[in-house]
């Protein structure tokens, strides 16, 4: 039999995923859900937030299942962290465990790997995403803006550096293969309908703003700061400017960059993240920035999706709202950058006198997760947009979208924490040489910062105010 490739794994443990999400989470209830829906939408009153508050809409599997990708996180504690771990945790943890393992079980071998090598080692990358998340918890860290993805990262490092990866644990270091099956569910969380919601300014702060900064920052790069790197300056440069972690990974795979090179712009990405998803909100409340701006810079500037979120809601649900679309519609840039980046490197880059590359190069390069992205998404605009608003609210986006997102998550935390224990600090302070990719971050994010604003207040407030009064 022929060896899959990463991305083609990446692929089919995503879908089975958002499969097994539609079945439990849409398929099954249907039918009861949505004429309780229709029946209830008639009476004088309804709200569909009152409805799910008074109703409940899933079923023995439904609740398993969105119990075992969210109760298996530690809880908040201050103190105390064996406050958080409740006997329902264990339990879900080690369910979460067992369903990861078997999903892994159907991709590790077709890429022609040993899985029983594997497991061993996967079991040890769990534990380290398990603590990765308690530390997240702890409140100060949480108010800090600290996240699970930081701590992993961090927590890779410090076994990698100071005590040594086990030799059991690395067969299971795949963190290509975690994220970009990741990102098959991300696309899922992509959908059209909600874009076309917030209609053109939305669209121009995102599709403007981004390949300005992504362009300015490789020239910036290259031609002023004289990074020797390209792959380098490209990938912390798609990470920065589009939508950080999901972008660089994308770009990696397309220009080739190399684990060093990508686990720096990771780590920049998740320090400013940090930092910006805590100082951004409080700056907009501070100087009084209307909550539509102040959500449309958040959503167009910060990297995670999950800190865009956390911060959009700290200003309030329009806020949030905004933010949270903006991102989405940034988004869809990844399969864009994903193929421009692999047709610029094939015919500028690499194609020197000495070394001529054939136009098929482009297909090889690309990265053909991002396919797995695309359809995802167009898979569940289609759906939701084909269902009742009411229906398509409480089975898609709080139902099956609820349940990916927290795998997503841990799928995230699982290549975070493969990606540190992959990563040498002798390796890594060389690509720091001269601290150029930290110039290069600031730079660049600091003209993102003032672009987004720039463009977000010239569509929401000056040509499209209408928009922006029925937001």
């Amino acid at each position: 039999m022929k060896t899959w490739t990463e991305d083609s794994v990446a692929i089919l443990l995503g879908s089975i995923v958002l499969i097994l999400a539609l079945a439990a989470f849409l398929i099954v209830p249907y039918s009861g859900v949505n004429e309780a829906l229709t029946s209830a939408a008639d009476e004088p009153g309804f709200s569909l937030e009152n409805w799910n508050d008074n109703n409940d809409s899933g079923n023995g599997v439904t609740v398993f299942l969105s119990n075992m990708v969210d109760a298996s996180r530690p809880g908040r504690w201050d103190l105390n962290p064996f406050s958080s771990l409740s006997s329902d945790f264990f339990l879900y943890a080690f369910a979460l465990f067992v369903g990861l393992a078997l999903l892994l079980a159907i991709g590790i071998p077709l890429m022609k790997q040993q899985f029983s090598t594997f497991l061993g080692g996967f079991a040890f990358v769990f534990l380290v995403g398990l603590l990765a998340f308690l530390l997240a918890n702890q409140t100060e860290f949480r108010n800090m803006g600290l996240g699970y993805a930081l701590w992993a990262i961090l927590l890779g490092l410090v076994i990698s550096n100071v005590f040594g990866v086990p030799g059991f644990a690395r067969p299971a270091l795949w963190p290509e293969l975690y994220i970009k099956a990741g990102l098959v569910l991300l696309g899922a969380e992509v959908l059209f309908g909600k874009i076309l919601a917030i209609g053109l300014p939305g669209i121009f702060v995102a599709w403007i703003v981004t390949p300005i900064v992504l362009l300015t920052t490789f020239w910036f790069g290259q031609r002023i700061l004289r990074i020797t790197s390209p792959t380098l300056n490209i990938t912390i440069s798609a990470d920065m400017s589009v939508c950080g972690v999901s972008a660089a990974i994308a770009t990696a795979a397309a220009c080739r960059a190399s684990k060093e090179e990508l686990t720096t712009a990771v780590g920049l990405s998740m320090v400013f993240t940090s930092i910006m998803m805590v100082v951004l909100p409080t700056f907009i409340t501070a100087v009084g920035i209307p909550e539509v701006l102040g959500g449309a810079w958040i959503g167009g500037t910060l990297d995670a999706t999950g800190a865009v979120v956390a911060a959009g809601a700290f200003l309030g649900d329009t806020a949030l709202n905004v933010a949270a679309t903006i991102k989405m519609i940034q988004n869809i840039l990844i399969g864009v950058l994903a193929f421009a980046v692999a047709v610029y490197w094939t015919t500028r880059i690499d194609n020197t006198q000495a070394r001529t590359v054939r136009a098929s190069e482009i297909w090889i390069r690309f990265p053909k997760f991002v396919l797995g992205f695309l359809g995802a998404s167009v898979l569940f605009s289609l759906l939701y947009e084909a269902l009742n608003p009411n229906t398509a609210a409480v089975l898609v986006e709080n139902g099956a979208l609820a349940f990916t997102s927290d795998m997503r998550g841990w799928l995230f935390c699982l290549a975070f924490a493969s990606i540190g224990m992959s990563a040498n600090f002798r390796e890594l302070r060389a690509q720091f040489h001269g601290g150029k990719p930290f110039i290069l971050y600031v730079c660049g994010q600091t003209l993102n910062l003032c672009l987004t604003l720039l463009m977000a207040w010239i569509m929401f407030y000056i040509i499209f105010p209408d928009i922006t009064a029925n937001l």
